[in-house]
């Protein structure tokens, strides 16, 4: 062979290579994960090459749009029974559903509010000057539906249904407060810990007895045009270095993971 074929078919087999590593995945990830995953995303393309597309919503939102065929990899999940039921239903990969790490529920408020969740705790929401407190919809957002049942469980619920406005998701919710549209509003903690929230406000956490953890899961779609790189990636997330990134925006991530 000559030279000048012999380059020819090495940079041939090297794009080739190139364009099978440099393949899409896309993902659908709940609202809480909005300031994480973009972290995990990133680290997980500069480890294979492989760009991660991502797309944000209430978990319910999500599930139905993935019931109706849009085009995700994987799902990510604010709670676990969404993607069990993708795996009941026959549109998910059984053995890829797994937990990721559970998400813990507080009560978020702006720098200039004047309520002391350290001495009153959930009572608070109970303060005359408090008009609006927002919430995610319960109806397809797990964090809403864990914000009624905290709300029930310390029995203050029907003192304050009135004035609950409901999100789209829990980024929503958080931007109601921010807005000035809501004084108070129960999110998730990676989310009252990161970003702009971080430097706009202060958060409570609501205590274990009052609100559980929130377990939540992924899993691979069947539809997967890359199942073998969607596995790869709900690896790396769930127990892999995504753990630590995880970590770090205050989810509680498995035991055995991210060491």
């Amino acid at each position: 062979m000559s030279l000048g074929k012999f380059l020819f078919c090495f940079a041939l087999i090297f794009f080739v290579s190139r364009a099978m590593t440099a393949q899409e995945l896309h993902v659908a990830a709940a609202a809480d994960l909005n300031f994480a995953l973009p972290e995990v995303a990133k680290a997980f393309e500069a480890q294979t090459g492989t760009k991660v597309l991502l797309s944000f919503g209430s978990s319910g939102n999500l599930f139905a749009q993935i019931q109706s065929g849009a085009p995700f990899d994987v799902f990510c999940s604010a709670d676990m029974e969404y993607p069990r039921k993708l795996a009941l239903g026959g549109q998910a990969l059984p053995r890829t559903f797994q937990q990721y790490a559970s998400g813990r529920l507080v009560l978020w408020v702006r720098n200039d509010s004047k309520l002391n969740f350290e001495r009153d705790g959930i009572k608070a929401l109970l303060d005359p000057s408090i008009k609006k407190i927002a919430v995610a919809n319960p109806e397809h957002a797990p964090y809403g539906r864990a914000a009624v049942a905290a709300l029930r469980k310390a029995g203050l619920y029907d003192q304050v249904k009135e004035k609950l406005v409901l999100g789209e998701n829990v980024s929503q919710t958080a931007q109601f407060v921010t807005s000035g549209n809501a004084d108070v509003g129960l999110i998730s903690l990676s989310l009252a810990q990161a970003g702009d929230l971080q430097k706009q406000g202060r958060f409570w956490k609501v205590p274990s007895d009052i609100a559980e953890s929130l377990p939540q899961g992924v899993i691979v779609l069947k539809q997967s045009a890359s199942p073998e790189m969607a596995n790869r990636f709900v690896d790396f997330f769930a127990c892999g270095a995504g753990q630590k990134i995880l970590a770090r925006y205050g989810f509680e991530i498995s035991k055995g993971c991210g060491e």
